[in-house]
Formats: structure tokens, C-alpha cells, sequence
């Protein structure tokens, strides 16, 4: 019953939705995504896709685009396309959002070192990936999201990487985000919100 809730969350007006996805890793460290997730990401529901990079072929690329109009996607480190760009700054609705995938930041993950990058790009919420973990956090009044990996492929941080994205319901000052988190065949939600200051 879980999807109905993605279902029925697109159907209402929750202003603009995004997708925040990465680290797909296929073929090399994972096959696909897994189904539960597959059947989740239906074309025309989302207006945005945010990819933090590692799609890694053009196929994925593809479909990323036939999800969303607008779809933008930074340069992970194994990605094939050397044309994304290493970061990208993007509005939707009152939130300037930054989108980097995150290699690029030592120690990976880092809040002190991420709050950097998000003063540089002066932005609100600052979306990065390569850790392969999920987060939502709040730091210094500002957002830090990672969506993890959506396929569950290993990183060199760990093996046991749960399948994860996040999706981000952006009405006015205020943004929901809904973390997806696939463990075993079972599908868990968790919510939280951030009103810009």
C-alpha cells in the first residue's frame, strides 16, 4: 500500500515534485533498478529529476528523461558522458537548489566541508550523492540531501548499501521530502519538512 501513497501524492497539488536520484552504477556494480522503485517512477507525475551523477550509460540517461521535463544531472566519477557539468544550481518555486555529486568533497559527506560548497553556490538546499547513504539533513539553517543509491550498488565506503531515492514536494517556502527506502521487498517512507527561513 505504500505506493498508493506515492500515487496519491502526485495526484494532489503538492506544488512541484522532483525526484532526487544517483548512483546507479549499471552495469558495472548493479543490474537494475529494483522493481519496487521501477514501478514507482511513472512518467508525467514529476516536473523535475535531480540526478547527482554515476548514471554511468546513455540508456539511463534516457530514461531519467522520459520521466520529467526538466531532468539535470551533474558528472559522477564513472560517468560516461564527459558533457554534464561538475555542479548545477537550479530554481524551483523559492528554493535555489545545488547539485554536486559529491567526490569532490573531502572527507566525503562531511557537513562542515559540505556547508562549504553550499556557501559557494549560495544555496538553500545543496544535494549531493557518492556516499551510497541517504540523508536528509539541516545544518546551519540550510538543507543537505542525499538521495544514496538507487540500485543499492556498493561503494568503497561500504557493501551493505540499502536501495534509496528521495522525492521533494516544493510548494512556496516549504518543502516536503519523502525518503524511499527499499528493504528486502518492502518499501518504507519517512517524511520530513524544511521552511525556508
Amino acid at each position: 500500500g505504500k505506493s498508493a501513497v506515492f500515487i496519491e501524492l502526485n495526484m494532489s497539488d503538492f506544488g512541484e515534485l522532483a525526484l532526487v536520484v544517483g548512483d546507479f552504477h549499471i552495469p558495472h556494480r548493479a543490474a537494475g533498478i529494483p522493481e519496487k522503485f521501477q514501478r514507482m517512477l511513472v512518467p508525467n507525475k514529476m516536473q523535475h529529476v535531480l540526478c547527482t551523477g554515476n548514471v554511468v550509460t546513455k540508456e539511463q540517461y534516457d530514461e531519467l528523461k522520459g520521466l520529467a521535463p526538466n531532468v539535470h544531472v551533474v558528472r559522477g566519477g564513472f560517468d560516461e558522458d564527459s558533457t554534464f557539468p561538475e555542479y548545477k544550481v537550479i530554481q524551483i518555486g523559492q528554493f535555489k537548489i545545488g547539485l554536486i555529486h559529491g567526490h569532490q568533497i573531502v572527507p566525503w559527506g562531511d557537513a562542515h566541508s559540505l556547508a562549504v560548497i553550499q556557501r559557494q553556490l549560495d544555496v538553500d538546499i545543496l544535494i549531493t550523492g557518492h556516499t551510497h547513504r541517504n540523508e536528509v539533513n539541516e545544518y546551519e539553517g540550510k538543507w543537505f540531501i542525499n538521495p544514496g543509491s538507487i540500485t543499492g550498488a556498493y561503494s568503497t565506503l561500504t557493501t551493505e548499501v540499502t536501495p534509496s531515492f528521495i522525492l521533494l514536494a516544493i510548494q512556496g517556502s516549504k518543502v516536503v521530502t519523502y525518503v524511499y527506502e527499499l528493504h528486502g521487498d518492502q518499501v518504507d517512507v519517512s517524511k520530513s519538512e524544511f521552511c525556508k527561513a
